[in-house]
């Protein structure tokens, strides 16, 4: 079987989606400095993160402050800005990729911090970077179908770990170039968290609609980009390559019938690198000017990387514009999901 996985919403609007910056600045020029020796040993020149990459800095949690205190603090901001009291919330979503135990789930230690009411189911929804996507079609599903009133979705990610472990690996001295390559993407990672509160549009016009999201599967990708706590290993040009044939595939199946083709006023795509973005915009036809990059300075913040970026664009979108949130999970999986400001 081929095809997209196609849903449209009817009654689901954002009402809130707020940023927490990471404050710990950590630039590409820090992690060339510890691994200079490396590079000369192996021959390769330093300034690939920044160069060809695109990215001058990413961002640390203070020591003592962590992914979950992230979470939270967006979370509480959300509720905040939209004027939403956290006993009216029905199900909260944790997406993060970031965890420090299997069980209990991320979400549970969210639920508390915020005082959500016991009759809030929560859980971790996670799918590498598309997670916050994913969850948010979810909330909108619930919603739609009159089961709930307000969902939370919250992520929270910290690379600080992953950037320690790789960087004292690859200063080793056994360490070749191609061990290099094959980690060189856990040096994209960055820090920060994000929150959406998503209501029925019935009862909130001022809402941002959900229209609907498009999906596609390709898991024979699985094994590209594996990683955990401590290191992740990627096929680079594998991953770009299969990752774009299969954002195209989807684009071309749903785009006509969605009307993506034309009047889309902004872009917000998973940020990754330069290079990622250059490309997807030249395969789909994308006016690069439309995409806010916000990777230069913050990395891939996984799958807080779409919301993220929403919430520093938000500004800049005026009522009626459309909106696409586009990504593309290691596994892979690639996803399009459209708003209505």
């Amino acid at each position: 079987m081929s095809g997209n996985t196609i849903r449209r919403f009817t009654n689901t609007t954002v009402l809130a989606v707020c940023a927490i910056e990471a404050p710990d600045v950590v630039t590409s020029a820090e992690f060339d400095e510890r691994l200079a020796g490396t590079y000369a040993r192996v021959r390769m020149r330093p300034g690939l993160l920044e160069r060809l990459v695109g990215i001058r800095e990413r961002r640390w949690w203070p020591a003592g402050f962590s992914f979950v205190d992230g979470a939270v603090a967006a979370g509480a901001k959300a509720l905040s800005e939209c004027g939403i009291d956290a006993s009216d919330i029905g199900l909260m979503l944790n997406t993060s990729v970031s965890r420090q135990f299997l069980e209990p789930s991320t979400a549970v230690a969210v639920h508390h911090a915020l005082g959500l009411p016991t009759s809030c189911q929560n859980f971790d929804i996670t799918n590498a970077c598309l997670g916050f996507v994913n969850g948010m079609e979810l909330g909108a599903v619930m919603i739609d179908s009159g089961a709930l009133d307000y969902v939370l979705v919250v992520d929270g990610e910290d690379s600080r770990a992953i950037h320690e472990a790789t960087l004292s690996r690859l200063s080793g001295s056994g360490t070749t170039s191609a061990d290099v390559m094959s980690e060189f993407a856990a040096l994209t990672l960055g820090s920060g968290a994000v929150a959406m509160v998503l209501g029925r549009a019935d009862r909130h016009p001022e809402g941002h609609r959900l229209v609907g999201a498009v999906s596609r599967a390709g898991t024979e990708h699985h094994l590209l980009c594996v990683g955990d706590n401590d290191m992740m290993r990627t096929d680079l040009k594998g991953l770009l390559d299969a990752g774009l044939q299969l954002s195209e595939d989807l684009w071309n199946e749903a785009s006509a019938d969605f009307g993506w083709n034309e009047g889309i006023s902004h872009y917000v795509i998973h940020q990754i690198s330069q290079v990622h973005t250059d490309a997807l915009c030249d395969r789909l036809g994308i006016d690069p000017g439309r995409v806010p990059r916000t990777f230069p300075t913050f990395g891939n913040i996984g799958p807080a990387s779409v919301p993220f970026t929403l919430a520093c664009e938000v500004d800049r979108i005026d009522d009626g514009d459309r909106v696409l949130l586009m990504g593309i999970g290691s596994g892979l999986n690639a996803s399009v999901l459209e708003l209505v400001w």
